[in-house]
């Protein structure tokens, strides 16, 4: 079961990530700006270092993903206030409708990916999968704990 427990979580992931990809394409935009978007939104203000680091890709290519999104009009550099080598990043008031269709087009995906299932499956999908996550991280050589 473990075996095919993880491969159909890889099928499924890869499946979003597929869907994600064409919705966004038919947006005008890539799933890449999408997330940086939104981690914009949940922490407005952050480094594009920090924004690389949370979208798993080299600073180079953050900011090249910065500069399509700036050229859109829809988030902004600013100088930190501390540090004049560092930029912040922040959305414009341009973003907002592009975040709401993001969110409309998320909500849509889910509906239609969890359709059918029962809730209470799905909250104990999403408590199995803490935990894994959990495990995992737990289990990374950085914690200092053995694989």
């Amino acid at each position: 079961m473990p075996d095919t427990l993880l491969t159909l979580l890889h099928e499924v992931a890869h499946l979003s990530r597929t869907r994600a990809d064409r919705l966004a394409r038919a947006q005008g935009m890539s799933r890449a700006q999408w997330i940086a978007l939104v981690k914009l939104r949940q922490r407005d203000g952050m480094t594009q270092r920090d924004l690389a680091e949370l979208l798993e890709v080299e600073p180079i290519s953050a900011g090249r993903l910065v500069d399509r999104l700036a050229a859109r009009g829809l988030i902004e550099r600013r100088a930190d206030p501390a540090d004049r080598r560092i930029w912040r990043l922040h959305l414009t008031p341009a973003a907002a409708p592009v975040l709401a269709e993001i969110e409309a087009v998320r909500a849509a995906f889910s509906a239609e990916a969890l359709q059918g299932i029962d809730p209470a499956l799905c909250e104990a999908a999403a408590a199995a999968l803490q935990a894994m996550k959990a495990n995992l991280l737990a289990a990374e050589p950085e914690t200092g704990t053995a694989a």
